[in-house]
């Protein structure tokens, strides 16, 4: 899971989810999201039947968590 900040496009952070115990490795996605309330913490309900809730790192900042983000142009012509 990666947050953005959505102004700039930095990627500010990025986490890796862990399946519960048990579950196959076809089960580590995510079904659904939603912020709480204040809006400062992000809710998953995953695959593996578990809820999740993350919340962003104060910390963080464009040298500790670079973009690596490189976009392309593909022109399809049909």
């Amino acid at each position: 899971m990666c947050f953005f900040d959505w102004k700039s496009g930095h990627r500010f952070q990025k986490i890796d989810t862990i399946a519960q115990p048990g579950s196959l490795d076809a089960e580590q996605g995510v079904f659904c999201s939603t912020f709480d309330r204040t809006g400062l913490r992000l809710i998953t309900g995953e695959a593996d039947k578990t809820i999740k809730v993350w919340k962003q790192d104060e910390d963080a900042t464009e040298e500790t968590h670079p973009l690596d983000w490189k976009p392309t142009l593909q022109r399809v012509r049909y």
